[in-house]
């Protein structure tokens, strides 16, 4: 690896379509975006971090995925940005690695959190009496910062692809450094690699889909037992916004997997398209989904506009 460093860099190529010309307004669009997104995903989870209102177990895992998507963001759209704006695109052997550690980290640390949401919302209404005595404050806190360590420790797996030579031109199609995009830039032979870390993250990303998949089957099963005492509605109603966040975290990557499985060719522009989209509109989505259809965290944030003017 330290052989690698010291002979070239990675270039990050952002949308390779898009002309000269646009390279202000493309940049004026993302700063925006990650203004939004660093100021929403912070505010949520600074704001659940404080009030003891809200040290919940929903609420420390709204918290967690915030913070989760905080990080993805600051790790990643800083370098597209100065790219179009300062041509910075160029990034070291070693700060590549560096990215895609996070990136997978963070990607798969967010399949993780949506699942124990759906785990939550299974207890509350399937086992409504033991929810208090089953999910408690410190289960939550423990097997998030267990999925923290250890899945960053698994995510240590990326290092297989130092051992592979890498030829020029050097240039990683897309926003960030991922793992599908440095092994296309190597020399030799990379298919046991690429099936190591493949297996990987389609464990993480179709396992947590399946149990959130399974979570929400028994809890229509028992909001139908519902139907005929009218509460029904109230039961489904706590799950509808998770259902929307699950919607837009896991559609894109499904259909970008089966894309790719049955190898669909897109073009450069699109399938990077694809990339952003899967990456950040969930990111740029949920504070607000979160703000608007959490009754708490909306009291609270009024309240506290209220005090203020």
């Amino acid at each position: 690896m330290a052989n690698q460093t010291a002979n070239f860099e990675f270039e990050l190529t952002g949308f390779p379509g898009v002309p000269q010309k646009f390279h202000v307004l493309t940049s004026f669009v993302l700063f925006i975006m990650y203004i939004i997104m660093f100021i929403t995903n912070g505010a949520v989870f600074v704001l659940i971090s404080l009030k003891e209102k809200l040290r919940k177990p929903m609420y420390i895992l709204i918290a967690n995925l915030a913070f989760s998507d905080f990080l993805f963001d600051a790790a990643t759209l800083p370098k597209m940005i100065a790219k179009y704006w300062f041509d910075g695109g160029k990034t070291s052997f070693l700060a590549c690695f560096v990215q895609m550690h996070l990136v997978h980290w963070l990607a798969g640390m967010d399949c993780l959190i949506l699942m124990l949401m759906a785990f939550d919302r299974y207890i509350a209404i399937c086992n409504p009496l033991r929810y208090s005595s089953t999910i408690t404050y410190k289960l939550i806190v423990f097997s998030c910062g267990s999925m923290w360590f250890t899945w960053a420790l698994i995510q240590l797996d990326i290092i297989l692809i130092a051992k592979h030579p890498f030829c020029g031109p050097y240039k990683v199609l897309g926003f960030f450094c991922n793992t599908s995009t440095v092994l296309r830039l190597a020399c030799d032979d990379v298919n046991s690699t690429r099936e190591i870390l493949l297996s990987v993250g389609l464990v993480v990303l179709f396992g947590t889909l399946a149990l959130i998949v399974l979570s929400y089957v028994a809890i229509l099963f028992s909001v139908l037992s519902l139907s005929r005492s009218g509460g029904w509605w109230k039961a489904f109603y706590t799950c509808v916004t998770h259902l929307f966040v699950i919607t837009l975290f896991y559609v894109p990557r499904v259909f970008v997997y089966i894309a790719n499985y049955v190898k669909l060719v897109l073009t450069p522009d699109l399938g990077v398209f694809l990339l952003v989209l899967q990456s950040y509109l969930p990111h740029l989505a949920n504070p607000f989904i979160y703000c608007l259809r959490t009754e708490e965290i909306k009291n609270i944030i009024s309240s506290t506009l209220k005090k203020k003017y």
